[in-house]
């Protein structure tokens, strides 16, 4: 796909502030056609440095609590401020998925990118964790790192060449996320499925000099990205 939106955002600055394949242009493809409304409050769960949550704010309008556990509300807050966004526009909070600090049924919709898989595996999460925080009728949006079919039992010695089975334990194909999900006694499925995104989102990371992106970078040069994708999944809370 094109990614129209994402262009202004490829700057090395910014890209700089990345902490995975380019998750950018993973919002953009997770929110093309997407059912969230005008000026929604929505939470981006997982936001890490905040270029999410900049996105979301001044490509759609929303107002945005970027919640992450492990960046610090202090320098995102720097950050939003840089770019020019109000604080009655995107709010950092420091929270634990596990433990969300908001009212009951406080968001239009939850967005997150490239992290539920470390937390939503199990399948009661949705039903007890987070669903409690969106209102009825409200969406949640995921985009996450997964395999084109699992193969946990016989993992490509590719793969096993920057991660060990422990890190790809939280990866795994479309079928086993619409499983994870459908159990939910209160989301209404509406997708699942896999993204265009792999090749492109990927290559941008694996630019990056981060540490991460350049051990990243064995399994990739070698092949691995062939068993990879990444996972839409497109869920709306019953009323």
């Amino acid at each position: 796909m094109k990614y129209i939106r994402s262009e202004r955002y490829g700057t090395p600055e910014l890209m700089k502030k990345i902490m995975g394949p380019n998750p950018v242009k993973l919002e953009e493809e997770l929110l093309r056609d997407h059912r969230i409304p005008e000026r929604a409050t929505v939470c981006d769960l997982g936001s890490g440095q905040g270029l999410t949550s900049v996105f979301l704010a001044r490509e759609y309008g929303f107002t945005v609590y970027a919640a992450d556990l492990w960046s610090e509300p202090e320098d995102n807050r720097r950050f939003f401020d840089e770019m020019g966004l109000s604080r009655a526009q995107i709010i950092p909070v420091k929270a634990d998925a596990e433990q969300l600090p908001f009212e009951r049924e406080f968001f239009d919709a939850v967005v997150s990118i490239d992290s539920y898989h470390y937390f939503g595996r199990d399948a009661r999460f949705l039903d007890d964790k987070l669903l409690p925080f969106v209102r009825p009728g409200g969406y949640v949006y995921i985009a996450i790192p997964g395999m084109k079919e699992d193969c946990h039992d016989h993992l490509p010695p590719e793969l096993l060449l920057s991660w060990t089975p422990e890190d790809l334990e939280t990866m795994h194909d479309a079928r086993y996320w619409r499983n994870i999900v459908s159990q939910s006694r209160d989301a209404e499925v509406i997708d699942v499925c896999e993204m265009e995104s792999n090749e492109e989102v990927w290559a941008d990371w694996l630019r990056q000099e981060n540490p991460y992106a350049v051990g990243d970078r064995r399994s990739m040069e070698a092949g691995g990205g062939k068993y990879l994708n990444f996972v839409k999944i497109v869920l709306r809370k019953r009323a």
